[in-house]
Protein backbone atom coordinates (compact mmCIF):
# COMPACT_ATOMS: atom_id res chain seq x y z
CA UNK A 1 0.00 0.00 0.00
CA UNK A 2 1.14 3.44 -1.20
CA UNK A 3 -0.67 6.73 -0.48
CA UNK A 4 -0.30 8.64 -3.62
CA UNK A 5 -3.02 11.80 -3.26
CA UNK A 6 -5.19 13.55 -1.04
CA UNK A 7 -7.87 15.70 -0.47
CA UNK A 8 -8.41 17.24 3.45
CA UNK A 9 -10.23 19.59 4.90
CA UNK A 10 -10.92 21.09 8.50
CA UNK A 11 -13.87 20.32 9.88
CA UNK A 12 -15.67 22.38 12.62
CA UNK A 13 -17.10 20.00 15.79
CA UNK A 14 -19.99 22.56 16.49
CA UNK A 15 -20.46 20.61 19.74
CA UNK A 16 -17.11 20.43 21.47
CA UNK A 17 -16.99 16.47 21.23
CA UNK A 18 -13.20 15.89 20.42
CA UNK A 19 -10.92 18.28 21.86
CA UNK A 20 -8.39 19.97 19.19
CA UNK A 21 -8.69 20.04 15.37
CA UNK A 22 -10.91 17.63 13.54
CA UNK A 23 -10.39 16.65 9.94
CA UNK A 24 -11.10 14.91 7.09
CA UNK A 25 -8.92 13.58 4.66
CA UNK A 26 -10.04 11.57 1.63
CA UNK A 27 -6.54 9.34 0.59
CA UNK A 28 -5.87 7.96 -2.60
CA UNK A 29 -3.84 4.66 -2.39
CA UNK A 30 -1.90 2.25 -4.90
CA UNK A 31 -2.32 -1.08 -4.24
CA UNK A 32 -0.90 -3.83 -5.13
CA UNK A 33 -2.31 -6.16 -7.49
CA UNK A 34 -1.42 -9.57 -5.27
CA UNK A 35 -3.24 -7.78 -2.46
CA UNK A 36 -7.03 -9.19 -1.85
CA UNK A 37 -7.83 -5.88 -1.55
CA UNK A 38 -6.90 -4.64 -5.13
CA UNK A 39 -9.74 -2.78 -7.12
CA UNK A 40 -8.77 -2.11 -10.62
CA UNK A 41 -11.25 0.82 -10.51
CA UNK A 42 -8.92 2.11 -7.18
CA UNK A 43 -8.99 2.30 -3.32
CA UNK A 44 -9.18 5.51 -1.50
CA UNK A 45 -9.78 5.65 2.49
CA UNK A 46 -11.75 8.06 3.78
CA UNK A 47 -10.23 9.43 7.78
CA UNK A 48 -11.23 11.56 10.63
CA UNK A 49 -8.06 12.71 12.00
CA UNK A 50 -8.12 14.61 15.43
CA UNK A 51 -5.14 16.79 16.28
CA UNK A 52 -4.47 17.55 19.72
CA UNK A 53 -1.86 18.48 22.11
CA UNK A 54 -0.78 15.29 23.83
CA UNK A 55 -2.94 13.10 21.32
CA UNK A 56 -3.03 12.83 17.57
CA UNK A 57 -4.71 10.32 15.71
CA UNK A 58 -6.83 8.54 13.51
CA UNK A 59 -11.04 8.76 14.84
CA UNK A 60 -12.33 6.68 12.19
CA UNK A 61 -11.98 5.19 8.59
CA UNK A 62 -12.92 3.65 5.93
CA UNK A 63 -12.08 2.02 2.74
CA UNK A 64 -13.85 2.70 -0.51
CA UNK A 65 -13.31 1.81 -3.96
CA UNK A 66 -12.76 4.43 -6.43
CA UNK A 67 -15.41 5.86 -8.39
CA UNK A 68 -18.13 4.44 -6.68
CA UNK A 69 -17.10 5.49 -3.04
CA UNK A 70 -18.77 1.68 -2.00
CA UNK A 71 -17.67 0.94 1.27
CA UNK A 72 -15.24 -2.46 1.44
CA UNK A 73 -15.32 -4.50 4.43
CA UNK A 74 -11.25 -4.24 5.30
CA UNK A 75 -9.67 -3.61 8.02
CA UNK A 76 -5.86 -1.77 7.49
CA UNK A 77 -3.05 -3.89 9.77
CA UNK A 78 -1.20 -1.87 12.82
CA UNK A 79 1.92 -0.82 10.46
CA UNK A 80 -0.50 0.13 7.65
CA UNK A 81 -2.58 2.60 10.35
CA UNK A 82 0.92 3.74 11.68
CA UNK A 83 1.32 5.06 8.21
CA UNK A 84 -2.11 6.69 7.74
CA UNK A 85 -1.58 8.49 10.95
CA UNK A 86 1.69 10.06 9.83
CA UNK A 87 0.76 11.04 6.22
CA UNK A 88 -2.80 12.56 8.54
CA UNK A 89 -0.03 14.33 11.46
CA UNK A 90 2.05 15.11 8.71
CA UNK A 91 -0.39 16.93 5.69
CA UNK A 92 -3.02 18.15 8.46
CA UNK A 93 -0.52 20.43 9.63
CA UNK A 94 0.23 21.92 6.47
CA UNK A 95 -3.75 22.60 6.07
CA UNK A 96 -4.27 24.74 9.04
CA UNK A 97 -1.51 26.86 8.72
Amino acid sequence: MRITGHEIEQVKDPFGILEGERYEALLTLEIDEEDELYREAGVKIRVIYRSADGQPGIVHYELLEAGTDKYLDFELEEDELAEVAAYCEEHCRTESQ
